[in-house]
């Protein structure tokens, strides 16, 4: 048979891994019949040492038809970076070459030459020079470092040459860098080793050099992958998960890179049912690394067409990566469009070869489309390239889909809470008020915090604070539902620790109708308080919430100390009242834990600036409300704010009146006549007939059905309020009388003279109430 000269490569193991056409012509093996399996397998004789490593020297290898086939063999170990073996380059020629000499040096796959110790070409066979784009006598006799342009490859290539020239040990390194020829950056692996003469010493160096490019490209998708993972996604925000997308791309994968959104995807609207025609997207994000590319074509928020013809629209279409190339129709015809809409003197794809575009897609969803453009970089994109692609996408577009359902979702939860927080703090004398609601930032944080201002009866007013365990839109709807049950039991007059039982007894109940909740998880925390303008008394109970911060009128603060009560849904435990005296013009501070309480904050600090800020100088509430929250709040709250401040106002004696009353029927008339002349006092003559009813008809009813001691009193505010009190816990009742009935017209016609009317369980019995509207003056 002919002899030729032939190279082969193989992993540690000796598993064939490259065959060259002269090892096909010396064997009559194809490289589809040897790639994958052992070396060892061609040898005619076997012996058991005879491993890769050893295959040096004159060996007999078997011919596909059978017959004998002596070579020279060498075996140019491959090292990996801990200095092991991990392939071998294996070079053959007929007994009598020597393997540098020879025609498998000059025939080989793999690059390689031979240097002297000064680094000069001796020696370079056909691979190499194509790779250098030059003949071999253009670079024998030349120092390396003249035929390099990439002078941060030249310095590896300079200093490990020196290194195998100067210790005699071979080097194993990787490089990248460009191939003239090639018109191309590729990854190498090269390997040096020392060629020594008979006495041993290092005269020359050779060099293998193995184009490893597609496994570098491998492991940098692979990295890129693994990196996208930990960079985009890490803000639940639409926008911004484009830009980590299209930060990731550029400028590795594209020298341009945009990412374009359906327009419902950024709104409230249900996405189409089909993608036909030109389709209308908008741009979300883009970068480049170029000058002259298409950022100047469509601004950053705005609309732009996609021709049906074009690649985003048939990726679209399509469900899958679309790639175009310069010199096919559609891509020509869409670059022509696009550059006759870009700004004078910036064409929208000046030197663009190669675009790809992905759809973005999530559960089943078409969200958008990712562009990848290439300029600088002389590869088009391919099969492997759209895998990426892809897999990037889908990645990108789960954020995407993640961050448009936060989005819709909190602002949902936002709608559902300011529909349920008063929109208007009603009318009253007993304080001046103002207060903030600060959503948090994360749907994470967006929890049930909610306040209220409630007029009670006798110009007293109820200050009201809470907070639901948990986030989000249950978090709100349990929100609404404590914040209307506490109207209704503040309705009833009910005092705040009775209050705060009957509302945890609801949070119970509402927990035990869940069998999927328990009742922690429907917990909540709130603070009550019921404010008296005419004996200035502060009546106060909590349900495990952050006690109130009082600021005096000569500019001292403290906390009102609370009994510490249970939360809301625990149970089982009581809750106590505590009660101040306030002078008038104190200013009383209720608020979330949100406002004090952070992972890296200690409370005791924070709730020291928040009684620090409390006395700063501000013309109004409302201001001191913004300087609190300034001076307090962390700069990226992880949890809702409510807060409210109240600046107390007092009822003088001129503006109340009281009687106590004998508990004798026949004195009904000089009760009733004394509140008449008080009436005539304050200017309140026109009110004085409804009055003499309602004074008769409630002093009467404890006379007759009360027990004493019974006090009238008649409070001028906003309305005429009159109160009779006394020591019977029993409540009347409305009825409607029968035609022939004596009595039980009188509440009756209390409530159908006055504005409202009703009763409240005192310490010492119960206070029966009619309030009136005042004519303005």
């Amino acid at each position: 048979m002919e002899h030729a000269s032939a190279a082969a490569t193989t992993d540690a193991r000796g598993i064939v891994t490259g065959w060259s056409d002269g090892a096909r012509r010396l064997t009559g093996y194809p490289a589809e019949e040897i790639v994958g399996r052992a070396a060892r397998e061609l040898l005619a004789e076997d012996p058991p040492d005879r491993a890769v490593a050893a295959l040096t020297g004159t060996v007999v290898l078997r011919h596909r038809d059978g017959s004998p086939v002596p070579l020279h063999l060498t075996a140019h170990p491959v090292l990996g970076g801990d200095g092991t073996a991990n392939g071998y380059v294996i070079t053959a020629a007929p007994p009598g070459e020597t393997t540098l000499a020879g025609q498998a040096f000059q025939q080989a796959s793999v690059s390689m030459s031979v240097f002297d110790t000064r680094q000069h070409y001796l020696r370079l066979n056909d691979t190499a020079c194509r790779v250098m784009g030059v003949p071999e006598e253009v670079l024998l006799g030349r120092p390396f470092p003249e035929t390099v342009e990439d002078a941060e490859h030249s310095r590896g290539f300079h200093s490990n040459l020196r290194q195998v020239a100067e210790t005699g040990r071979p080097v194993h390194y990787e490089s990248f860098t460009g191939a003239p020829a090639l018109n191309r950056e590729h990854a190498w692996s090269i390997e040096m080793w020392p060629v020594r003469d008979a006495s041993g010493e290092v005269t020359r160096v050779a060099l293998a050099a193995l184009d490893s490019s597609d496994q570098y490209w491998a492991r940098q998708r692979l990295a890129l992958l693994n990196e996208a993972s930990a960079a985009i996604g890490t803000t639940l925000d639409v926008v911004r998960t484009a830009e980590e997308l299209v930060e990731l791309l550029v400028p590795r994968y594209a020298d341009f890179a945009s990412v374009d959104l359906l327009e419902w995807v950024l709104g409230a609207e249900e996405p189409p049912t089909l993608l036909t025609g030109d389709l209308v997207l908008r741009r979300i994000a883009h970068g480049s690394a170029t000058e002259g590319t298409p950022e100047a074509a469509v601004r950053l928020g705005g609309a732009d067409v996609y021709p049906a013809y074009s690649p985003p629209a048939r990726a679209l279409r399509q469900g899958r990566a679309v790639l175009s190339q310069a010199g096919e129709p559609d891509f020509m015809r869409w670059v022509a469009e696009r550059n006759a809409r870009a700004p004078a003197g910036r064409p929208h794809r000046r030197g663009v070869h190669s675009v790809i575009a992905v759809p973005l897609r999530a559960r089943g969803t078409t969200l958008g489309v990712a562009v990848g453009v290439r300029i600088a970089n002389v590869d088009d994109y391919g099969d492997d390239d759209a895998v990426l692609a892809e897999e990037l996408a889908s990645r990108a577009a789960v954020c995407i889909d993640n961050a448009r359902r936060f989005a819709r979702e909190r602002t949902t939860a936002l709608a559902l809470q300011h529909s349920l927080l008063p929109r208007g703090l009603p009318g009253q004398a007993a304080v001046e008020v103002a207060h903030r609601y600060l959503p948090s930032g994360s749907l994470a944080g967006l929890g049930g915090d909610w306040f209220d201002v409630i007029p009670l009866s006798g110009s007293r007013v109820a200050l009201v604070v809470g907070d639901v365990v948990g986030h989000g839109i249950p978090s709100s709807a349990t929100m609404g539902r404590l914040c209307t049950a506490v109207r209704t039991l503040a309705d009833v007059d009910l005092p705040p620790d009775e209050l705060l039982t009957h509302l945890d007894d609801l949070v119970t109940h509402l927990a035990s109708d869940d069998t999927d909740e328990e009742a922690a998880e429907l917990g909540a925390t709130c603070l009550y308080a019921v404010y008296d303008p005419v004996s200035r008394r502060l009546t106060m109970a909590a349900a495990g919430h952050p006690p109130p911060a009082l600021v005096l009128p000569d500019g001292t603060t403290q906390l009102i100390p609370v009994a510490a009560g249970p939360p809301l849904g625990v149970g089982g435990l009581p809750f106590e009242a505590s009660e101040v005296e306030l002078p008038e013009g104190s200013v009383v501070a209720l608020y979330t834990d949100g406002l004090i309480e952070d992972r890296d904050r200690d409370i005791d600090h924070a709730i020291d600036e928040l009684c620090r800020a409390l006395t700063a100088r501000t013309e109004t509430l409302d201001a001191l409300c913004d300087t609190v929250l300034k001076a307090v709040l962390p700069e990226e709250p992880g949890d809702d704010v409510a807060l409210l401040l109240a600046r107390t106002r007092a009822l003088g004696a001129d503006q109340v009146a009281t009687w106590d009353v004998t508990p004798d029927p026949a004195h009904v008339a000089a009760t009733r006549q004394a509140a008449t002349e008080q009436l005539t006092e304050w200017g309140l003559d026109d009110a004085a007939f409804v009055t003499e009813l309602v004074v008769s008809e409630l002093v009467t009813n404890a006379i007759r059905y009360g027990e004493p001691p019974i006090q009238l009193r008649l409070i001028r505010d906003r309305t005429l309020i009159c109160e009779v009190s006394d020591a019977s816990s029993t409540s009347p009742h409305l009825r409607r009388a029968h035609a022939f009935d004596e009595g039980g017209r009188g509440l009756l016609l209390v409530a159908q003279l006055t504005q409202r009317w009703g009763s409240r369980q005192t310490g010492s019995g119960k206070t029966i109430w009619a309030e009136q509207t005042l004519t303005p003056d």
